[in-house]
């Protein structure tokens, strides 16, 4: 098997087959048309759901940085100027616009969901709720809001009530990740071996 050496984090050929896979995800996801909201230039999109899904399946088997590094590949690739962010963005540009908050937010949330994936003791739907709801939500806003606030020259309170639109929809992509997720700890191989 090989392995490389990516600033000073050792990866093998199967972890990054597996943070290669949820990056290509996250852009079939990106295909799907994101949804306008127009009071916010930020859309509603099924991309954090792809970020969701890398934290829990990534995080509990190879570990949390895994899960990041899908996400921080993802971003590589979209900077390069693919269009495979929600609506056909790409391009450095899209890290200059309110959303560029939202965006990097999905690195620390891959990280925190893989992490506390990892240290689940008993795999259960409801935990698995929670710890999407904390990770693909809350760290996302926490990086998201600030930075669409200051882009959008508006104060941080206003820019947390627009973003309360969208915590239906996160909310409904939380509780999907976390079916999948736990249906894959109790199906797939590779996950059996997580938790062995």
């Amino acid at each position: 098997m090989l392995t490389f050496y990516i600033g000073g984090l050792t990866i093998k050929t199967n972890h990054l087959i597996y943070v290669s896979m949820f990056a290509a995800i996250m852009g079939v996801l990106g295909l799907l048309p994101p949804i306008p909201l127009g009071f916010s230039p930020v859309p509603i999109t099924m991309q954090t759901l792809g970020v969701m899904l890398a934290g829990c399946v990534l995080g509990a088997r190879f570990g949390p940085k895994y899960a990041a590094l899908s996400q921080v590949l993802f971003l590589l690739i979209v900077a390069t100027g693919m269009p495979l962010l929600s609506g056909g963005r790409g391009g450095v540009g899209v890290f200059l616009t309110p959303s560029a908050g939202f965006l990097l937010g999905w690195v620390a949330s891959a990280y925190v969901i893989g992490y506390l994936c990892q240290r689940m003791k008993t795999v259960a739907v409801w935990k698995m709720i929670l710890i999407n709801i904390a990770g693909g939500i809350v760290v996302i806003y926490l990086f998201g809001v600030p930075v669409q606030a200051m882009m959008m020259e508006i104060p941080v309170h206003q820019a947390a009530i627009y973003s309360l639109s969208f915590i239906p929809g996160d909310v409904l992509k939380a509780v999907a990740a976390s079916f999948v997720a736990v249906k894959l700890y109790h199906v797939a191989p590779f996950m059996k071996e997580a938790r062995a």
